[in-house]
């Protein structure tokens, strides 16, 4: 039996893997937001498919998103990433990387996790959409407007509303599967 999955992943298996089993799919842990959090930024202006291709190899040139090593990078490591052809070899992200560590833990010093905090702007649930095509979901909302607001003043960089509404959609706090995907009522 053939599942309907959502036509943007449809025809790549890293793709429809991606879809079938992250995206959209409520994470509360800490590590994987931030995780996904770093992986939306390096998106910024590019493909996911990118991205997703390179995903194992963020994971080891960023110590698995260990947050915690990544505020304490120093220039030797920028100079090691920056040399990585396994990832994408962009200065200021690489950067924005570090600090936003350094900003995702001041968050967690105050809201006691990540989660807690970002999870706040949707009252602990997702917003489930009704869209009957992928195409219809927007890039941003004014709910990511105002949360892409407050994370630059919290110090987070290349989180602009675009951004923060595709890691919204990764993380599972709106679900814009297609309303005729297997997934719709899963997640």
């Amino acid at each position: 039996m053939n599942k309907h999955r959502c036509g943007w992943c449809e025809g790549d298996p890293l793709y429809e893997d991606y879809h079938d089993n992250d995206w959209g799919v409520p994470v509360k842990d800490d590590h994987t937001i931030f995780e996904f959090l770093i992986l939306e930024t390096f998106q910024a202006g590019l493909s996911w498919i990118t991205v997703l291709k390179k995903r194992e190899n963020f994971r080891k040139a960023f110590d698995n998103f260990d947050y915690q090593k990544i505020a304490k990078y120093g220039q030797p490591k920028i100079d090691e990433l920056l040399d990585n052809a396994g990832i994408i070899r962009n200065r200021l992200k690489i950067h924005a990387t570090i600090s936003n560590a350094k900003a995702f833990m001041e968050v967690q010093k105050e809201f006691g996790t990540f989660s807690k905090y970002i999870w706040g702007f949707v009252e602990d649930k997702p917003i489930k959409n009704a869209h009957k095509n992928y195409k219809d979901a927007p890039a941003t909302t004014s709910l990511s407007d105002t949360l892409s607001k407050d994370l630059k003043k919290r110090g987070f960089k290349f989180v602009g509303s675009t951004v923060v509404y595709a890691h919204m959609q990764a993380t599972g706090m709106v679900n814009d599967h297609e309303v005729s995907c297997f997934r719709y009522d899963q997640v």
